[in-house]
């Protein structure tokens, strides 16, 4: 047998309770043409995001020019400063 199969596994790990985010960038969004209401729903039919069930975060890459309410479980500060310069707002689900 190997000999790492021999030594006694110690520590924790906290990989069965980590949270895991599904990312969006606000270039993704723009550059896919959403507007209006756009929620995971939305996401998932626009291909951003693999599972519409999952969480959602938005990151501040790139720039939105224009106006969207985005629905999602968390925004990084960028992505809400861009948001709200653009004239769009946030909603956290």
């Amino acid at each position: 047998m190997a000999t790492y199969r021999h030594l006694p596994k110690i520590g924790f790990s906290n990989q069965p309770f980590r949270t895991v985010y599904q990312i969006v960038n606000l270039a993704s969004v723009e550059a896919c043409g959403l507007e209006g209401d756009i929620g995971p729903e939305e996401l998932k039919q626009a291909g951003l995001i693999k599972k519409d069930t999952g969480l959602v975060k938005i990151l501040g890459i790139g720039e939105l020019n224009r106006g969207v309410t985005l629905r999602a479980h968390k925004f990084s500060r960028s992505a809400l400063e861009k948001l709200e310069k653009a004239g769009g707002k946030a909603e956290v689900i």
